[in-house]
C-alpha cells in the first residue's frame, strides 16, 4: 500500500464515519463531489481540517480551504501530500 493510498483511505474513512450516518451515506468514491452532494458543509469542513492537521501533521491555512481543494477525497489527499512534501523538503 502506498502512502497516497493510505492517506486516501484515512480521509475517506473519516468522512464516512463522521459525516455519513446523518446523511445516510455508507461509502464514497475518491472522486465523489463532497460539497455538491452535501457531504461537506461549513461545519464539517472545520472538523475535517482539524482531522487533517492532527492526523498528517500539516497546517492548512484559511486561504487553502477552497472548493477545489475540498472537492473530493482525491483533491483533499493531493492537498495533504503537497503540504507534507513541502514540509519534508525544508
Amino acid at each position: 500500500m502506498t502512502d497516497s493510498t493510505s492517506t486516501k483511505d484515512q480521509i475517506r474513512d473519516f468522512i464516512v464515519e463522521n459525516f455519513g450516518p446523518s446523511r445516510n451515506i455508507t461509502s464514497i468514491t475518491d472522486d465523489e463531489p463532497l460539497l455538491e452532494r452535501g457531504i461537506l458543509d461549513s461545519l464539517t469542513i472545520f472538523r475535517l481540517v482539524a482531522f487533517l492537521e492532527e492526523t498528517f501533521g500539516v497546517r492548512i491555512g484559511d486561504e487553502e480551504i477552497t472548493p477545489s481543494n475540498l472537492h473530493s477525497v482525491n483533491a483533499i489527499s493531493k492537498l495533504v501530500e503537497q503540504k507534507t512534501n513541502r514540509m519534508a523538503s525544508r
